[in-house]
Formats: structure tokens, sequence, C-alpha cells
């Protein structure tokens, strides 16, 4: 793949970037060891200082940069003004909690280990981590990996999607403009033929990746060579389940916009929508008309709900998805033709759409949907419910719609997934910890667990 900035608007070529050559690499790569010596020996209150100066400087470039992502991958203007806040709180909610999280922990009876006088563990940095990141949220991607690697002392390098290269470089000069030392943070512009060499450099200490099953396989398996940690958070096909308890106009509210936000291209959209037969017809045509109502067309225009695919092979793979479940008997509720949003551009536009009565042989029954096409399914009780969202090979998360107390139970419980967001919307925020079972990988970012995933835990134990 070219890197380069495609409009997903237009389709046309705004900008292209040559890669980076072994010799670029090379100098990058020991800039970041070098800079990790560096880093470690600083104090927790300077590098709190310097993160909450790269959260400031997101909020002076706000405007430019919420530009730029949007040309680059095609979500509305306003939920990439939206991206760059919360950017701006994750940076703050590590500066400052770093420092507790990662705090030495004593026995207070040390005497039961082995005699000893004292004892514990602490955290300490492990060196320069590999981060290959993708294009559907350009910005929050990289810095829920980039604050707390940063603030626990380790070096990052970014190997970025190659269609966001000017999301990237400016990343790339972000933390350095922010007071870090040269190299603390850098980007990589290589392709993914790149990964493997470097993740076998032994000045490489970790990986971590966010995107695809196929590429998460690739990365594990290049990191088991090594021996190396890596932390992989992959695609997902949440369930979104409605009993008949719930306050259905809410439900409706909240479903529109997890399953449309960021045109449909997240990992943690909600994707599946189980309905309990009570209130599976009223449901229903609320969301169908809700979803109708809906603006596609030009992200940059603050009017518009729906932008682009970001790639042309995304919206192709989508309307594949859509034509096998169609051809195999599902029905179309609303969209599933791109004639549809014809006059919204030259771009790669799809309509939001809603297809039910699917198949179990249809291949979005297990395959993920990075777009806005909504699978409705009906369950006949409880039980059926809970079958149905456990029948992915996906367990990234989950949302459930309930005013029963023991429904909420059964389902917090019942559910195979990294997570369950009960009566409100699936999210990542700096104050849990996010990630997935199953094909949706393993290990977690954010909170305080996102903080010590790269770090050595190592005991201390004095006679």
């Amino acid at each position: 793949m070219a890197i380069a900035t495609i409009n997903p608007t237009t389709g046309a070529t705004e900008k292209t970037f040559a890669a980076h050559d072994a010799q670029e690499i090379e100098r990058r790569v020991a800039a970041a060891a070098s800079a990790h010596r560096e880093l470690a020996a600083t104090t927790f209150a300077q590098r709190a200082d310097w993160i909450r100066a790269a959260a400031d400087l997101l909020g002076e470039d706000a405007d430019a940069l919420a530009r730029t992502m949007t040309l680059e991958m095609g979500k509305p203007i306003a939920q990439s003004r939206a991206e760059i806040e919360k950017c701006q709180a994750a940076l703050r909610f590590y500066a400052e909690n770093a420092e507790s999280f990662l705090a030495p922990e004593e026995l207070e009876d040390p005497s039961v280990a082995s005699g000893a006088s004292r004892a514990g563990a602490r955290y300490q940095s492990l060196g320069a981590i590999l981060a290959v990141m993708p294009w559907n949220f350009p910005l929050w991607q990289v810095i829920r990996f980039a604050a707390p690697a940063l603030m626990a002392g380790n070096v990052g390098l970014l190997k970025h999607a190659s269609n966001v290269p000017q999301t990237a470089l400016y990343l790339d000069d972000l933390f350095a403009r922010a007071g870090f030392p040269r190299g603390a943070f850098q980007t990589l512009l290589v392709g993914s033929d790149a990964i493997e060499d470097l993740i076998a450099d032994e000045r490489i200490a970790a990986v971590t990746l966010t995107g695809s099953e196929g590429a998460g396989k690739a990365v594990a398996a290049a990191a088991a060579g090594q021996i190396k940690k890596s932390v992989l958070e992959l695609g997902g096909s949440d369930p979104f389940i409605i009993m008949p308890s719930a306050d259905l106009d809410k439900a409706v509210e909240t479903a529109v916009t997890a399953r449309v936000q960021n045109n449909g291209q997240s990992c943690i959209a909600a994707k599946r929508f189980i309905v309990h037969a009570d209130v599976y017809d009223a449901f229903t045509e609320k969301f169908v008309a809700a979803l109708a109502e809906l603006t596609v067309g030009d992200p940059l225009d603050d009017g518009t709900d729906v932008g682009p695919i970001a790639l042309q092979s995304g919206l192709e793979e989508l309307e594949e998805l859509v034509e096998d479940a169609t051809a195999r008997g599902a029905s179309v509720l609303l969209g599933g033709d791109r004639g549809a949003v014809a006059d919204a551009g030259e771009g790669w536009f799809y309509p939001v759409t809603v297809l039910a009565d699917i198949p179990e042989e249809a291949r979005i029954v297990q395959e993920e949907t990075f777009g806005p096409v909504a699978a409705l399914y009906r369950a006949e009780d409880r039980e059926d419910a809970l079958r149905i969202a456990n029948q992915t090979e996906f367990g990234l998360s989950s949302s459930v719609w309930t005013a029963d107390e023991e429904e909420i139970e059964f389902f917090a419980d019942g559910i195979e997934a990294g997570g369950v967001f009960v009566n409100g919307m699936t999210a990542s925020t700096p104050h849990l910890p996010f990630g997935g079972i199953k094909r949706s990988g393993y290990g977690r970012e954010l909170a305080a667990a996102g903080i010590r995933e790269f770090c050595n835990l190592k005991t201390v134990w004095v006679a």
C-alpha cells in the first residue's frame, strides 16, 4: 500500500510520502534506545509536566488537526474535534494518576515471604515499544497507548496506518514539542512488510497492535518468535441487547449513535441488535425511522451525520457482506444499495443499512461489519438473546438494555466479552480497562491495567 492521503470523500490522492529507508529506520530505532535511557531516569513529575504540555498543544492545534483527520479518513468533523478532546483528557488522566498506578507494593508482613525483613514489587519501564495502529481513530488509538507508555518511562515507535500519514507525522513531532527527549516518541513511515524485522530488533522490547485479526495473528507470531510481550486489540461484532423492561426510546437513540458513530467504522460499535420478541416490532420501527433521518455526505460539513468509508477496499468488503446476506434470504429494511447515496459525492459512500431475518449461514453472522450496516435479530427470551450474543467468535464489548436487576447480572456474567455496558453505549475511557477475549485479542489498554502492560513487575526481597 502506498503511504498517501487519499481523500475518501472524493477518491482523490491529496499527498504522497516516501517511506523511510533502512538508514532512517536505523537512526530512529537508535534514537529511541538512547531516549529510553534518558526518559527512564526522569521523575513522574517531570514526565507529567511534559504530558500536560502535549495536551495543551492538542488544544492549540485542534482546528487544523481535526480537518486533517477528517480529510484523511472521512469521519464527520464534529467527531474529529471530539476525538481530540478525548485525547487531551486521557493525557491529563495519566499525568495525574501514573505515579499512583505504578507505586511500589510492599508486603505488610514481609516475614511471610521466606522470612524477609522487607519484600514487595515495583514497576519499571521495558524500553522501546512498537505501536502498530489503525486509521479509524487516528489520534485516539495512538494517544491511549502513548500517554501511559511515556508516563511509565517507556518510549514509543509508531507504525501508523498508511492512509493517515499526515496525522502520523503530526504525532511524530507532538511529544518533542511538549518537552520530551528527542526520540521518546517517533513515527516510522513504513509499510506492514517492515513490522516483522522491527519486532526482531533487540532494541524493541514489546509490541502493541490495534487492527484486524489477520494483522494480529502476524504480529503475535512475530513477537512470540522473539519471546516479546504483545498486546492485541482486534475486531469486534458487539451485541446490543434490548429486553422488554428497557427504556425503548433511549435505547433507540443510543443504538443509532452506537451503530453509525465514526461512519460505523469502530471495533466497539454495536453491530448486532438482539431484540426480545415482545419489543422487536416497536424497536425496529423506531430504529429504522431514526436511521433513515441521518444525512450521508461531506464529513467537513457540520450537518453531516455519516461520512464515507475510509478505504475503497473497505467499501467493497462491506458491499460483499450485505450482498451475501441478501442472497441467502436476509431482508433489507433500509439502504443496501449504493445508488441511494449517489448524490453524496464521488467518494466511498455507503447508505445506512438495516438487515433482518438473517440466516445462520450468512457471513455477516460471524464477520465484522465495518461500516453503517446494522443486523437485527429477534430473541424469544433472555437465554436466546445470550445465545445469539455469544455465537460470534469475537468478544470485545457489549451493551444490554434492561431495568431488571436479575437480568443485569445474568448478562453481565454470561456475555463472553471484555466489557458489558448496561443501559449505555460501549465506550473506551481512561478510567476503565479496555480489551477483548476470543478473536478480539488479549491484554488491556487504559486505566491501571493499561499502564502496567509494558512494565517489568520486579519482585524485590530483602533478608
